[in-house]
Order: C-alpha cells, then structure tokens, then sequence
C-alpha cells in the first residue's frame, strides 16, 4: 500500500489534443495547394463560346500529397480564356452563383467530342481532381470515401474555393467521380451511379425522368420546363460495299522477266488493309422539352433521319500495314543483321579446297604429314561430308533466280543491253544523260533533295541499286537475296575495270563529297576508269606517232605541238581530265611503283629519258616537253622566250574518308618543327610535281618565273629609275618567299626537269581503283544497308511528296517537311543515331496511313468518281475535315449530299447484314447504281420492310437540366443536372443536384 501511495510511483498518461492528427494534416495539405493556385473566391468570366471546350487549349497543374503514407495527386483542369477587365466585378456577392453552377445550365458545348470525361458529363470549364497515385491502391471502402468526401469540403469551406472538387474512387477503369461545389450560401453535390447493365425500367427516355424528378424532390406543383438534349451513336463497321482503293501489288511482275525499269523504279505505296475502321454517326437533338418527345418502352419519336443535327467521327485502325512502311521497315532491320556474304550464302567448295591445296602444296609433296585418329572416325567423316553437300546444295540454290537477277542488272545498267561494239559510243551518251539531264529537274528541290539527306541523286546508279535492294530483301528472300545481288554488283564492278567500261549512271569528275559514302566510292572507280582509259589511248597514240616520226625529221616545236594538239579534244572529252592523260606515252616504274603490266613502254620510256638526259649533258641543250600553251604575252626573265603553261597532272580527287585519313596522319605529326617540315612536304606533292612540268616546259626558267604564273601576288612588280633615268618596271618575290628554308624553294631546288607524262602519278588509278574494289567486297549486307539508307529515306519521301500532291493533305505536308528536317539531321552527322533513324521511317509511316486514310474515305464517299456534281467541293472539304478534327458536323444532316451517303452506307450494311452472303453478293451491285443523288425520302429498306435503316445505337446520352428551388419551395431557384449514358453493358448517371445552404 505504501508503494501504491507513492505519487512518484504513479504514471500519468497525457494526450495533446493540440497536435494535429494526420486527417488535419491532410487538410491543410490540400488547403494550402488551393491557396498555391491561388483558387479562392469567385473568378467569373464570360460564357464559354460554342464549340470552344474542343478547340481551346486546356492547361493541367499537378501536385502530389500525402494521407499518413498514401500518397494522392491532385491535379487542377482550367480552360484557358481571354480574360476581360471589368466584366462581372461590379455585381454583388451576394447574387454571383460559382462559375461551375452557372456551366451546369449552359448548352453551347454539350457533347463536346473531345476532353476530360467530366467536362463531358457536368459541362464546367474548371475543377480539381484528387485521385490516388500511380502506384497506389484505389479508394474502394465506403468509409474512406467519405472521409475524402469530407475533407474536401472543409477545404473548401475553409479557403473560400468555388471550384469545384472530385475525388476518384473504385478502380480507375469505371471512372467514378464524386464531388462538391461551394459558393455563397449555395452547394452543388456531384454524385455518379455505374452499373454493368442498364435496367429495364431506365432504358429510355421517360424513365430517366422519373429518376431525375425525384431526385430534385421540387416542391412547386407546376414543374418547371425540363431541358432535354439527347443523342444517339450508330457504328458502322461493314465496309465490303466500299472497299479502300488500294490495288495489290503485281507479283507475276515482279518475278517475271519483265521488271526492268519499271518496278524496279519504283517503291510501293498504300495500305493492305482498310485503313478506317469505324464510322460513328451522332444524330442530335439538342433543344426539346418533356412533351415535345415521346421515348418509352413501347414508342419512340427519335428517328435518326428527322435529327436536326449530325456529326460524324471516323475510328482509324491502329497501326494498319502499309506496303511503303513494311518496306522501309523490313530493310532497316537488315542494319542490325552481323553475318558476312560468305557466311550467308556459304563458300562453296572448290574455292575451300583450292586455297587449301595452293597453301600447302609444296609441304605435301615433301613432308609427309601424320593424320591425326580423330579425322579417321566414321562420324567425323560423315560430318565434313554432310557440310560438303550442303554447301554444294546453297551454292546451286541461289537466292535470285537467273530471270530477276538479269532484270535487276538491266535496271542498274542499261548500257549492258547494248552490244559491246558500239559500248563507248553508249557510254558517251550515257554520261552526257547522266552528267547533263533535264535543267529544270535538276533545279528542283526534289532532285537537290540528296543535298540534305547525303543520299545520292534520285537518276544515279546508287538510288536505284538502294531501290533495288529494298525491293530484293522484301520479295526474294531477304538477307541471302541482297548478299546474292551485291556478289554480282561487286562481280559487274570488277568487270568494269579491268575491261576500261564506265560505270552507268555516276556524274563525271572527282567524288562529290555531299552524297553518301557508297555513292563517293562508285564515283572514285570511275575516275579510275577515266584516268585508265586515258592512259591506254595515249599510249596507242604516242605509238603511231613514234611510227610515223620514224621517216621524218625530228622538230622540237613540230613534236610537243602534235602532243597538244591532240591533248586538246580528248581532255574535253573526258571532262576536266586536261593534263595527265592522254598525251602520256606510258607509265613509268622507275621511281618504285609495283606495276608489272606496262614493262614494254616503260622500258621505251627509259630509254627516251636517258637519251634525253644525254642531251641535257652533252649538248646543254634541252627540249622543250610537255607545253599546253602560251602564258598571254609573257616572257622568261632571262630570255626573250615565250613563258608556256605546262600540261599538269591533276589532283588525286579523293573520298571522305580517305580525306579523314590523310588530315588524322597529318594530326599525328605533332606540332613540332620537324612535323611540321614534314607535314608540309607531305602536302607538297602536287606543288612538286607542277614544278618539274614547268621546268621541262620552258627550258631555262627560274623559281621567279614559276611564281609568275602559279601564285602572281607573290611576285611583286614596282617602278624603279635606272641608270640612264628612264623609269622601268623591275620584280621580285614576295617577303614570304624569301624566307630562308621556304618550301617553295626547297622544291623548287629538288625538282627535276621532267614531264608530267614521265613523273610519278599523283593519283595511282590502279591502287585506288583496287582499294575500293576491295572495300566494296568485304561490305557485309548490314554495312551495305547503312549505306543505302540515306537513298531509300530519300525515295520514300519523294514517294510520299508524289503521293501527297494528289490527295493535297496539309497535315501530310507539314509532316513530311518535317520527317525530312529530321533525317536531315542525323544523317549529316558522321556517325548517325540508327534508334532516331527509326523514329524517322515511324514519321514516314503515319504520313503514309494518313495518305491511306484520306483515299478510303474518297472512295466511300464517291468523290474523283465521273458523275461528279456541284457538291464535290463540299465533299472533299468535308473528307479533309474528317482527317483533321475529331468531329465533324454533317451540313444539312440527314438530307445532305454528305448525309444521304451516310444514309446509304448504313442501309447497304444492313442488308449485308440481314441476308445471307450469296444474297447479299447478289444485292451488293444495286446500292453502287443509286449515285449520291437520293435524300431521305429513300430510307425504306429495299430488301424489304423488317429491315430498318439503321441498326439499334451503340450508344445513347441524354442530358436533362431544369432550374428549381430546393430543399426548400422557398429557397433559390439553383441549376440541376442530370446527365445519362446507355451503352449495351454500360449504364452511367452523373447528376449535379444544387441546394441553398442559406435558405433550408
């Protein structure tokens, strides 16, 4: 007891009341995020306009708070509007109703075809949502929703809000919103009812009443007017009467004999399937009262054909295939193909025992080697046998059959068709059709499209083998048929060179370094080509001439002139081949080239040098070589003869890449003195090889007179007076070429008086040309592909630009140019993004389905057929509509030219429907005889009387509205609404019922 007595024993448990609870916490949560958004009191604005809850622009604010750990968004929905001074702020407090109540009466935007369920269904413009997170749980319990229910409502009674607040419960996917509204002395509770089926008592219009009228409980005996706004939806799915007009490709074409530049030219186009899935038809009756309309279970009014209004809306298939996007598609995915040709197609057999038996023949004959046991198994036997029959099996299994292959090598190269006789002449013709084409095609921006792309030009040998190749992979055999076709490109490429045969369809002169890096490659092999062809026909020519000057007497003048004057014509007709070529009388090896085709004019050509060198020593006097013509009226300094420009080897023309190579390994010789001596010496080789061609030119000459003609601002020329007083001109050489260990002397000190027909070339043709040969064979399908790509990005946007220009479908326009911005982007990057890429070919697909779209809604609704009346225009416009906005209205409703079509898609789909599909194939011709020329009149079913027009809607909504005092006959006169949803296993009541608060 002692212990008991103890106060120091006894413990006192004490509660604060003054702590908040988490509930409170919660409150003032959402308080404060009001008080953010600066949502408190009353905003009042002007009506919203017709139409303007789908053409406005809405705005969204998102927040998140917390219940104890339960985590809720809250997200505020506003219309945004211009806002007025001065418009609403003068009228009493005590008179204003929140702008949510006032919405609940308004009837310019109901049923807007596009916005937030709520929108829909209460017509407010502002509200708040409080709904749970992303990953939390849905409000199920009764308890909890109240507890939600109340919290908003202290909220709002405690900042002074008049927006209205919802909070979603039950799961997400049955939209179900409850809710309050606060103003002065008035409160609008927002309560929603969803059910899975729709009783029968409420599935039409009189019953819907009766639940609204005794839900408002009015007081007054003599109702006030109901305000009814109905619509029903009908969907037509049946499109077999009005297939989109979409033609099949044509395979016995393509595998036929007959592709050539046909086909193969062109990529396909267009939807496989109906791009439109669904047709919505919404008739409305938007203004009728309780009376006017009778709508039980035994009776209706509501025929869709008297409604005053109609609006259509079209349901897009998702994803439709399309030929152009499979395309695209089907080739990208061979970027991320590894396998080399030889390990698709398989090496065949002779070629594996043939390097084998090369590379140890002589080992066999005088070692003898032991067979190891293994090999001598039976397995292992009947293994390398069985991989023997299956590469001989690949090997005469190819991909393409001789037929497409040989159409294939026709479209890429015409000239082959030509008999090898009257080839150059061909091939001259060629080159002038490829080099000159048509002036205005080539000022188009469609032909300068390659410019942005870095693809290559739309009449090149690259655009087609790219078209080639995407055609190849999507219809004969995919990666085996393109490392198939590439063999034989790459066969046809070698052919070429080592035959002196231009390649079709590449644009004379040095690589044009805005196309792709493939299409750089071709055009550098045909250089070589040139270069080579003009070599051997200066040979032959410097022969007969040799045989000709054998009988005569040699003249220094006589010889170098005979050399030019037949420079001149061949280089023109070369191109810019000027000064190497074709004078050359053969190459020389001397200087340690490894070429051993040319040894009976190279040894001709030592031998014209040494004698040449025998004169120099033994005479002192030098013979004039390789001299284009006079330099205008200059003369060498020191002599009185005339200065003559040399015949010059150009430059080597070079691709992008070897152009990255060469500026890496200049780079790398750091900035040192010694580098850089060494770097320029490197970047010299042209200078060098000119001065030695100006030096065998013009016997006698100094560095000035090479200054003179090659770089004449450093020669500079001033007046001075002699000795005599006479005024006189006297040059001399810039300050930059007086300084001590400058380049230009150095070379000019090194240089040998020699020919540009006896130098070493500048550009070694066979090297190059062997180079790119072998880079285009060891180009898997994949790298191949990465190539191409740019070009068939290419093709598919001009596709699509031809394509578009029929249908004229801005969007489609808009979308293109950007589509082509984008890739433009990435593809003159030097290493492109391929994820991004295929965001592109994405882009080009929609514009693709939406080309697609537009020509399936023309073909059903008959416009570019031949009895096309006044009402084309109206037509087209309304189609254009239809692709563009998400609901479009019908002018003239049911008697339209646009609504009687409807009309007849409808009735045709129900007698498809109501007779068998013998019968209907039977029936089907006669609705295409009816034109567009019926109206409503036409609505009997011709199949026969049971047969309705329409078939039962898929939907149904009707919204019912009223004014009228409550709780109490004596309070105000507040906005109740009623808006129902009847769907086959939907059935939804969303009411807003206002009561006064202050007068109850």
């Amino acid at each position: 007891m002692a212990a008991d007595s103890d106060p120091e024993s006894e413990v006192f448990e004490i509660t604060d009341f003054t702590t908040a609870s988490e509930w409170e916490r919660f409150v003032s949560r959402v308080e404060e995020v009001l008080n953010d958004w600066k949502l408190i009191g009353n905003n009042s604005s002007k009506p919203p306009e017709k139409g303007e809850y789908t053409s406005g622009t809405w705005e969204e604010k998102t927040q998140d708070i917390n219940f104890a750990d339960f985590k809720f968004s809250v997200t505020h929905h506003c219309l945004k509007q211009e806002s007025e001074e001065g418009e609403g702020k003068e009228e009493p407090e005590e008179d204003a109703f929140p702008t949510a109540m006032q919405d609940l009466l308004c009837m310019n935007n109901d049923f807007p075809p596009r916005a937030h369920c709520l929108v829909r269904w209460y017509g407010m413009r502002e509200f708040v949502v409080i709904s749970p997170g992303a990953n939390c749980e849905a409000v199920i319990s009764e308890s909890k929703c109240n507890l939600l229910l109340s919290s908003i409502s202290i909220s709002l009674a405690n900042t002074g809000c008049q927006v209205p607040m919802f909070v979603q419960i039950q799961q997400k996917w049955r939209r179900m919103y409850h809710g309050e509204c606060q103003g002065l002395g008035v409160r609008t509770d927002f309560e929603m009812v969803h059910l899975r089926k729709v009783p029968s008592q409420y599935n039409h219009l009189s019953g819907l009443l009766d639940i609204f009228k005794s839900k408002i409980g009015c007081p007054l005996t003599p109702l006030p007017p109901i305000n009814i706004a109905i619509r029903f939806t009908y969907v037509l799915q049946d499109w077999q009467q009005y297939s989109w007009p979409q033609q099949p490709p044509d395979f016995d074409a393509l595998l036929g004999g007959e592709v050539g530049g046909v086909e193969f030219g062109k990529l396909p186009f267009g939807a496989c399937e109906d791009p439109i899935s669904e047709l919505h038809l919404a008739t409305t009756w938007p203004h009728l009262t309780e009376g006017i309309v009778v709508d039980n279970d035994v009776y209706s009014d509501l025929d869709p054909l008297q409604a005053p209004h109609w609006s259509v809306r079209v349901r897009k298939a998702d994803s439709p295939t399309c030929l152009l996007g499979d395309f695209l598609t089907e080739f990208f995915k061979l970027c991320s193909k590894k396998e080399s040709a030889e390990e698709i197609l398989g090496r065949g057999p002779v070629e594996e025992e043939g390097k084998d038996d090369i590379s140890h023949a002589l080992s066999k004959l005088t070692e003898p080697t032991a067979v190891p046991i293994p090999k001598l198994s039976v397995s292992n036997m009947v293994h390398s046998a069985r991989k023997r029959i299956r590469r001989h099996r690949r090997v005469d299994e190819s991909p393409l059959s001789n037929d497409v292959l040989n159409s294939i090598l026709l479209y890429l190269f015409p000239d082959a068709a030509v008999d090898k006789s009257s080839s150059e002449n061909s091939e001259s013709k060629a080159s002038q059709l490829n080099t000159d084409g048509k002036p205005e095609e080539k000022e188009s921006d469609d032909y300068n499209l390659y410019n942005q792309l870095k693809s290559a030009p739309s009449d090149s040998l690259t655009y087609r083998l790219a078209l080639c190749v995407c055609l190849v992979n999507f219809y004969h055999g995919g990666v085996r048929a393109v490392a198939h076709l590439w063999q034989e490109f790459v066969l046809e490429m070698r052919y070429r060179w080592e035959n002196n045969y231009l390649v079709y369809g590449l644009a004379s002169g040095p690589p044009d370094l805005r196309c792709c890096l493939l299409h750089q490659k071709l055009q550098m092999l045909n250089c070589c080509i040139e270069r080579k062809r003009a070599r051997d026909d200066g040979r032959k020519t410097a022969e007969g001439g040799k045989e000709r000057e054998r009988g005569r007497e040699r003249k220094k003048s006589g010889s170098t002139g005979t050399e030019n004057g037949r420079l001149g014509p061949e280089s023109a007709e070369m191109g810019r081949e000027v000064s190497p070529g074709k004078s050359w009388d053969s190459w020389s090896d001397s200087e340690g080239e490894d070429e051993f085709f040319e040894c009976l004019s190279d040894t001709e050509e030592m031998k014209e040098a040494a004698s040449t060198d025998g004169e120099k020593g033994g005479a002192k006097v030098a013979k004039p070589e390789g001299r284009l013509h006079p330099h205008g009226k200059l003369t060498l300094l020191n002599s009185q003869e005339p200065l003559y420009i040399p015949v010059t080897q150009e430059p080597a023309p070079m691709t992008e890449d070897l152009l990255e190579e060469q500026s890496e390994v200049l780079a790398k010789l750091g900035t040192s003195a010694e580098g850089a001596h060494l770097r320029a010496r490197m970047q010299s080789a042209c200078l060098l090889s000119d001065m030695e061609s100006f030096k065998a030119a013009n016997p006698g000459c100094t560095l000035e007179d090479f200054v003179r003609w090659y770089s004449p601002r450093d020669y500079v020329e001033e007046e001075v007076v002699d000795e005599n007083g006479d005024t006189v001109v006297r040059g001399d050489l810039s300050a930059r070429m007086k300084i001590p260990g400058n380049m230009w002397m150095e070379a000019w000190a090194t240089a040998k008086t020699t020919p540009a027909r006896r130098q070493r070339r500048l550009f070694d043709d066979t090297k190059e040309a062997e180079k790119v040969l072998h880079y285009l064979a060891v180009q898997k399908p994949a790298d191949l592909t990465r190539h191409l790509l740019p070009c068939i990005l290419h093709a598919a946007i001009l596709k699509e630009k031809e394509e578009e220009s029929v249908e004229d479908i801005l969007s489609a326009r808009k979308a293109i140019q950007q589509a082509t911005s984008h890739a433009s982007k990435l593809l003159r990057h030097p290493s492109p993004d391929y994820k991004k890429l295929e965001d592109v070919i994405t882009q080009l697909i929609a514009v693709e389905t939406v080309i697609a779209r537009s020509r399936s809604l023309k073909a059903k609704f008959g416009i570019g057929k031949a009895e096309q009346g006044d009402n084309t225009e109206d037509l087209e416009r309304f189609v254009s509509s239809l692709l563009e906005e998400p609901e479009v209205s019908v002018i003239g409703a049911g008697r339209g030219p646009a609504g009687s079509i409807i009309h007849k898609l409808f009735v045709s789909a129900q007698r498809l429907a109501d007779y068998s599909s013998d019968e209907a194939a039977l029936l089907a011709p006669l609705d295409e005889d009816t034109g567009r020329g019926g109206g409503a009149d036409d609505k009997k079913p011709m199949g026969g009387a049971s047969v309705p027009d329409f078939p039962p809607p898929a939907g149904r909504e009707i919204l019912l509205r009223t004014c009228v005092p409550r709780p109490a006959p004596y309070s105000k006169a507040l906005p109740q609404r009623l808006f129902c949803v009847l769907m086959r296993e939907d059935f939804r009541l969303a009411g807003a019922f206002s009561s006064d608060t202050s007068f109850f």
